[in-house]
């Protein structure tokens, strides 16, 4: 009897420290108990270990006493409650430390860990067609800027005209030669932001650039202008290999030209605009004008054939009403023009976003 008295005490002294555990300050013991053992209904179910890491061992089924299931913890005493037996906390603990390190492991990956990125020979990367990846690609890395120069944009097949941008780059068109399978989608990825990076003799380097031109060979990924090529190449120009993925411009230096602003292109009138996004906080989603004095509503469409362009609607320009021109991107808040339609009517106008807002 004085044996049975014995373990009985010290399974529920083993219990009570197991509640603590994963106990706050302000749930009791019993609440603990009852959460953690929702999991389980009998002691022929089975608690299955969370997918461990790479590297680390496969997952860990571990038996759950039939004590812990939610059915026994309601309407129970504080003496029952405590019954857990030993097999069962060294189970539960086991299953915190497998969970932990899987947790650890998954957190610490950073950047191809396993790859330096230190090459020899860097700049002679053998072409090939460049791979999409969930938010970038891979493959070529080259230049067409001048790394000594490092002279700004002068807008490429954006549109842009002659800017203050320095941290500059095209991006490829085609996945396989013709397909037009790449991120530049009919200039689509305009004023979009890129973070580059490449393998070179001292290992990885990186860069941001904004996307102000398409690549001009079936070969090529990114073609970063000249001063970024600078940072990532030194006097060593050539072909490297390299990663990108797509980003914000925002809080990012060099990549800004002037304040952001809609620029109506050369020719408009009240018949005819199109318009386009001048230094945007990401690549344009899409644009948006709806009526302050009227309830018009218009979803723009991009041109085709003259890339980084929007239509702009004929009703919208022979009217001094008011209007709001929203405009959505990739990543980041909207931006909220107040303007009236005929503003949109005159060349060249260059509608800054701080001059037309409350």
């Amino acid at each position: 009897m004085r044996l049975h008295a014995l373990a009985f005490c010290f399974s529920a002294l083993l219990g009570v420290g197991l509640v603590a555990c994963g106990d706050d300050s302000s749930a009791s013991a019993a609440d603990t108990l009852s959460s953690e053992s929702s999991l389980e209904s009998s002691s022929s179910e089975i608690t299955k270990v969370p997918e461990p890491a790479e590297g680390t061992s496969s997952s860990v089924n571990l038996p759950v006493s039939s004590e812990t299931s939610m059915e026994s913890v309601e309407g129970s005493s504080s003496s029952e409650i405590a019954v857990i037996s030993s097999e069962s906390a060294q189970s539960l603990s086991l299953a915190s430390e497998v969970s932990s390190s899987s947790v650890a492991a998954e957190s610490s990956s950073d950047d191809n860990d396993s790859d330096d990125g230190k090459c020899t020979a860097c700049d002679s990367y053998t072409a090939a067609d460049p791979e999409l990846t969930e938010n970038g690609g891979k493959g070529s890395v080259t230049t067409y800027g001048s790394i000594t120069a490092k002279e700004t944009s002068l807008g490429g097949a954006c549109n842009y005209g002659q800017t203050n941008i320095q941290y500059y780059a095209a991006i490829h068109v085609n996945v396989s030669p013709g397909d037009n399978k790449g991120p530049w989608n009919g200039g689509a990825a305009c004023g979009g932001c890129v973070r580059v990076k490449a393998k070179t003799p001292d290992g990885w380097k990186k860069v941001t650039v904004r996307i102000t031109d398409r690549c001009p060979d079936a070969d090529c990924g990114v073609d970063l202008g000249g001063a970024p090529a600078a940072d990532i190449m030194g006097n060593q120009v050539g072909r490297y290999y390299g990663e990108w993925e797509f980003v914000s411009c925002e809080c990012v230096d060099g990549v800004w030209g002037d304040s952001t602003s809609l620029w109506v292109k050369e020719g408009a009138s009240e018949f005819w605009s199109i318009i386009q996004v001048r230094n945007p906080k990401d690549m344009v989603k899409s644009i948006a004008i709806y009526g302050v004095d009227t309830h018009d509503f218009y979803e723009l469409e991009m041109v085709v054939g003259t890339e980084n362009f929007w239509t702009v609607p004929e009703a919208v320009l022979k009217t001094d009403n008011r209007y709001r021109v929203v405009v959505k991107y990739r990543t980041g808040t909207d931006d909220e023009w107040k303007i009236k339609g005929s503003d949109l009517a005159v060349p060249e106008a260059n509608l800054y976003l701080y001059e037309h807002r409350e």
